[in-house]
């Protein structure tokens, strides 16, 4: 074992690497041994506190065995939509074990995990870290008889999916989904056009028309990539870098995912213009350890753009263009999506915010200049380039430019991924993928906006209805607190990194609200206190996840106050029956005491 771990340890030999060491001893062992907390502190110098918190931040890392056969089984809105608490179960008592359990024998390990860019096709689980799809009950119990028998989880990789998805390299049995290609992103390409217009351009001259696009950054935060790209420019500085944003944890988003399947050429030029725009040398690709599987498919394509002089030095002929990149994986962390946090996972440590400014522009990776991109803003620029800012203007609407890809999922008859030009209303939205009997829409995911009915004629702009891709259809026939408001409660609850006050302790207070009312125990001043609670959550709290974890609450209140209203079982809206047995039998429970409240 000590061998072993000392390989791995060499093969990155740089404690910035930590995040990629720790994965690597996960995969190999199922879980990190204590011998490797050793040995890690001992090679690369660090000490044990700090391997250790880093290893207690994520998800997908642990010191105890996860099982032989590790199953995360997806437990958002959708996949419960779609039956995964079935498909739980027939899990649970084919194996013998329950979810946060590993069998007795250590074979089979079940645990639970937010959105793993499935949503499509859900229910659906990482085992082994590979995705298996569209899951029932029957399969469940076919995965585990095979497990039992000892079959390799590669071997039960059946039927392949579309497109990439069956290329040697995959082999993998997820579907793209990708119901409508637009006149941008997934319109006709030749690898490397970009890159050679560059070489008659100036880096000024890129960002300009970068600039002269209006292209703004298509993760959420819409802050425009051109306006970016020029500050990072100006700031003097030893070296910079270019990082892409894959770390897809916005549950119901998986755009990005059939980007980096199909058209991970065209990501990876864009990531090279951004570095010839700032001057940057290196590239990371963060990308989400739950889209590990696209490892050997993303390092066959960047091996192939340096075997074609696209990537590597003097770039497509140019003297001095020299420009790599690297993948750095995450380890399950949503917090990671915000820009500061996935740099600092990027250096080895907890995804935790940093205070700004000052910004990654001018302060980044390793305190260099940096500019962090998401995958289909990246992608877009090559478009930009090779066809011209006029040109990618004449789509979509004054204030947003362009196209946006859509990952629709929930109550629809054709999930999957849309690319719309900007200022599509959300009742074409909802025609277009076949909804109906549709109670509301998601729209951007858990940090979003919950919209009803009287909101379907917005547009889907960044002035309107802004949106980093998800839009998540729930029908008429759901409990829209209990099956989704509670659900993203819980999920805000599980991705604070605990920072910040307000989001640790609010958000659990939040819930308790939530389920008093749930639970007919609640008050209209529940409902007023919950709102007020929520809108300090937006003062308080210094990142966007804190920002806007109550959000679920705040929208779902404004536009579906009914279904508050209506759980509320006193007339003034100001008490509720008290029950002390059950108030006080948790209590007793755990001291042995019988309680008495006479």
């Amino acid at each position: 074992m000590i061998e072993k771990i000392q390989n791995i340890i060499e093969r990155y030999n740089n404690k910035s690497m930590l995040m990629n060491i720790l994965l690597d001893i996960q995969q190999e062992y199922g879980f990190i041994p204590d011998e490797a907390i050793k040995e890690i502190g001992k090679k690369l110098e660090i000490s044990r506190v700090d391997i250790e918190q880093t290893i207690s931040f994520y998800h997908f890392f642990s010191v105890k065995p996860m099982g032989k056969y590790s199953i995360y089984l997806n437990d958002s809105v959708v996949a419960c939509m779609m039956g995964s608490k079935e498909v739980a179960k027939a899990f649970e008592e084919a194996a013998g074990c329950k979810f946060g359990e590993t069998t007795k024998d250590g074979l089979i390990g079940l645990h639970s995990t937010a959105c793993i860019g499935m949503n499509d096709q859900e229910p659906a689980a990482l085992i082994n870290g590979i995705p298996f799809t569209k899951l029932t009950p029957a399969k469940a119990k076919d995965l585990i008889e095979n497990f039992k028998a000892g079959k390799k989880v590669e071997e039960l990789v059946y039927p392949l999916g579309d497109g990439a998805n069956n290329s040697a390299y995959l082999k993998s049995m997820v579907n793209n989904n990708l119901r409508k290609k637009g006149p941008v992103l997934f319109a006709e390409y030749t690898s490397g056009n970009a890159l050679r217009k560059l070489t008659s351009m100036s880096a000024v001259q890129v960002i300009n028309e970068v600039k002269a696009s209006n292209i703004r950054g298509r993760g959420g935060a819409g802050f425009p990539t051109g306006l970016k790209w020029e500050f990072c420019s100006k700031f003097e500085a030893k070296d910079r870098y270019v990082i892409c944003n894959a770390d897809e944890g916005e549950p119901g988003t998986f755009k990005d995912r059939v980007l980096l399947t199909e058209l991970p050429y065209l990501l990876f030029e864009g990531m090279t213009i951004g570095g010839y725009a700032i001057g940057a040398k290196e590239g990371i690709l963060y990308l989400r350890n739950e889209y590990r599987y696209l490892k050997a498919h993303l390092e066959k394509t960047l091996e192939g753009l340096r075997n074609n002089n696209l990537l590597g030095k003097n770039i497509a002929g140019k003297t001095g263009f020299d420009f790599d990149i690297r993948i750095q994986f995450g380890a399950g962390a949503y917090i990671c999506g915000e820009e500061s946090a996935l740099i600092e996972s990027a250096e080895g440590k907890r995804g935790e915010p940093r205070n700004r400014p000052p910004f990654p522009v001018q302060s980044g990776y390793m305190h260099q200049p940096t500019i962090v991109n998401n995958v289909e803003t990246l992608c877009s620029v090559v478009k930009i380039i090779e066809k011209g800012a006029d040109w990618y203007k004449s789509f979509g609407t004054k204030n947003s430019s362009g196209t946006k890809l859509l990952s629709i999922s929930g109550d629809c008859k054709y999930p999957g991924v849309y690319e719309i030009e900007w200022g599509m209303t959300v009742k074409n939205m909802l025609e277009m993928v076949g909804a109906e009997n549709t109670m509301a829409v998601q729209a951007a995911g858990p940090s979003g906006r919950c919209i009803g009915q009287k909101e379907f004629d917005r547009i889907i702009a960044n002035e309107d209805l802004p949106t980093g891709g998800a839009m998540i259809v729930i029908g008429k026939n759901r409990n829209i607190l209990k099956d989704v408001v509670l659900n993203f409660t819980n999920f805000f609850i599980d991705e604070s990194c605990g920072s910040c006050v307000p989001c640790r302790a609010m958000t659990t207070i939040l819930k308790q609200k939530l389920e008093d009312i749930l639970h007919g125990k609640g008050t209209q001043q529940d409902i007023e206190n919950m709102v007020k609670w929520g809108k300090m959550m937006k003062d308080l709290n210094r990142c966007g996840l804190g920002q806007t974890a109550a959000n679920p609450i705040l929208t779902s209140i404004e536009n579906f106050r009914e279904e508050y209203n209506k759980l509320i079982k006193e007339e003034n809206g100001m008490f509720y029956e008290f029950d002390m047995m059950a108030a006080v039998k948790d209590s007793c429970d755990y001291v042995g005491r019988i309680p008495n409240v006479n």
